[in-house]
C-alpha cells in the first residue's frame, strides 16, 4: 500500500493536475492519496476569513476571485458536457457563500476552520473527478468523518483511538485501489470541522500511515527532496539524500519548511520511512527519512531562515528574579495564546523569546504580560539557525548583519538579526 501527499503547488494549475495524473497512474499498487488546497488557496481563504471576521467590504471581491480560479482550472480539464464536476463545485462554493453570510462567532479560531477548510475539499474534489475521467477509478473520501479530533480549532488534537477504529473501517480498500482525500482537516466528534495546524497536510499522511501500518510514506514537492537550505533563499543549496528521523525532528522544529513538525513522531514510532520526492522529476529519488539514516552526510550545515519575527524582553519591574513563580507564569501565558518559541535566553532578572508574529495572539499576549512585567520588543527581524555549524557557515550568515541575540550548542547556532 503506497501512501502520497501531494502539496498544492503540484494542482495549482490544469497542467499540474495533468501530472498529477502521470504520477498516479505509474503506480499499481493500493494507494491512499492526501492531498492540499491548490495554489495559494489558503492563503486566499485565510484573508477571507479575516474579510468575514472584521465584515470588511472585501469580502466579495475575494470569494469572487477564489471561485473564478477554481472555475478556471475546471473548465480547462473537463469538457462542458461534463456536468457533475461543475455540480459539486458550484455546491461546495454555494455552501461557502452561505456561510460568509452569518454572523461572525465570537471565537474567530472557529470560524477560521469552517472556512479554510473549502480549500482542501475543492481541490480533492476536481482532482478525484479528473482522475476518473482519466482512467484512473478512484473513491473520493471527506477525512473529517474519520480524523477526529478535539475541538482545539486551527490545532486539532487527534484522538487517535476513534480515529484508528474509523479509519480502518473507511479504507478498507473493499471495491477500489485508490483513495483521495484531504490533508489538513479534522471533525469533532460532533462533525464541526477542525484544522491540524498550518502546512498540517503532511501531519495528516502520517497519521494515515501509522493508522494502517504501511511500509513507505511519500510527500510529493516542487523541491528535489530536502535541501540544505531553501533554494529559493541560497541558490548554491544540497540535497541530502539521507537523513535520520532525529534530524528531520530537529530541521523540522528550528522551521525548515519541507516537513511539518508534526510529521515525524507516527511513524517513527512504527519505523515507516518517508520520501521526500518532487512532483517536477518523479524519476528522481529525493530524500529518504529513516532509522538507518543516522547522521547527515558529511555533517553539512544546514542553514534554516525565518522571517517576521519578534524578540521580546522581559524583566519584573520589581527587578526580582525571574526564575521560578515568574517563569512558569509567562509559560502558562504564551501557552493560553498559543504563541511559538523559537529561542528561549534568561538571566537573573530577564527573559528573551524570538517568537512568530503571531498577529493578534501576539498582541494580546504582550497586553496580558505588560500588566505584570517590563516588555520591550523588535518586529521584522530575522532568525537564522545553523545545524551542525562551523566557522565559515557563521560568518556568511552574520558577515554585516546587527546580531540581537545568539545562541550555540555543539550542533545548533541560532542568531535573532536586525
Amino acid at each position: 500500500m503506497n501512501i502520497f501527499k501531494f502539496g498544492g503547488a503540484s494542482v495549482h494549475n490544469a497542467e499540474g493536475v495533468r501530472n498529477f495524473v502521470k504520477i498516479v497512474q505509474a503506480y499499481k499498487e493500493e494507494t491512499i492519496i492526501v492531498l492540499s488546497a491548490m495554489g495559494k488557496t489558503t492563503n486566499t481563504l485565510e484573508e477571507i476569513a479575516d474579510a468575514f471576521f472584521i465584515r470588511n467590504e472585501l469580502l466579495e471581491s475575494k470569494f469572487d476571485a477564489l471561485k473564478i480560479y477554481h472555475l478556471d482550472i475546471v473548465n480547462e480539464l473537463f469538457p462542458k458536457k461534463d456536468d457533475v464536476v461543475f455540480e459539486k463545485v458550484e455546491k461546495l462554493f454555494n455552501q461557502l457563500h452561505d456561510y460568509l453570510q452569518r454572523t461572525p462567532s465570537l471565537n474567530f479560531d472557529f470560524d477560521y476552520d469552517q472556512i479554510v477548510c473549502f480549500g482542501e475539499l475543492l481541490s480533492t474534489t476536481i482532482v478525484s473527478d479528473y482522475l476518473r475521467l482519466s482512467g484512473k477509478p478512484n473513491k473520493w473520501v471527506d477525512i473529517r468523518t474519520c480524523l477526529k479530533t478535539d475541538d482545539t480549532y486551527r490545532e486539532g488534537k487527534v484522538d487517535w483511538e476513534l480515529s484508528q477504529k474509523l479509519v480502518e473501517q473507511v479504507f478498507s480498500f473493499n471495491n477500489t485501489f485508490v483513495y483521495i482525500t484531504q490533508g489538513f482537516l479534522g471533525g469533532t466528534t460532533t462533525n464541526l470541522t477542525t484544522t491540524l495546524g498550518r502546512e498540517g497536510s503532511d501531519y495528516t499522511a502520517a497519521i494515515l500511515s501509522f493508522i494502517l501500518e504501511v511500509e513507505q510514506l511519500a510527500i510529493w514537492k516542487d523541491v528535489p527532496g530536502i535541501m540544505n537550505a531553501d533554494p529559493k533563499w541560497l541558490p548554491d543549496a544540497k540535497k541530502l539524500d539521507r537523513i535520520s528521523y532525529q534530524e528531520a525532528i530537529e530541521l523540522a522544529f528550528y522551521g525548515a519548511k519541507v516537513i511539518h513538525p508534526k510529521t515525524i513522531q507516527p511513524i517513527q514510532k512504527k519505523k515507516i520511512p518517508l520520501q521526500v520526492r518532487s512532483f517536477l522529476n518523479f524519476n528522481d529519488n529525493g530524500t529518504m527519512i529513516s532509522s538507518a539514516s543516522q547522521k547527515l552526510e558529511n555533517q553539512n550545515p544546514v542553514y534554516i531562515q525565518k522571517q517576521n519575527q519578534v524578540l521580546i524582553s522581559i524583566r519584573p519591574k520589581d527587578f526580582s528574579f525571574i526564575l521560578e513563580e515568574n517563569l512558569s507564569r509567562l509559560f502558562s501565558q504564551f501557552a493560553k495564546y498559543r504563541v511559538k518559541v523559537n529561542l528561549i535566553q534568561n538571566s537573573a532578572i530577564s527573559f528573551s523569546v524570538c517568537v512568530d508574529n503571531s498577529g493578534n495572539r501576539l498582541k494580546y499576549l504582550l497586553n496580558e504580560i505588560s500588566k505584570g512585567f517590563e516588555v520591550k520588543y523588535n518586529e521584522d527581524l530575522e532568525l537564522i539557525t545553523i545545524r551542525h555549524h562551523d566557522d565559515a557557515s557563521v560568518e556568511r550568515m552574520t558577515k554585516n548583519r546587527k546580531i540581537l541575540l545568539e545562541q550555540r550548542s555543539r550542533d545548533t547556532a541560532q542568531f535573532v538579526l536586525a
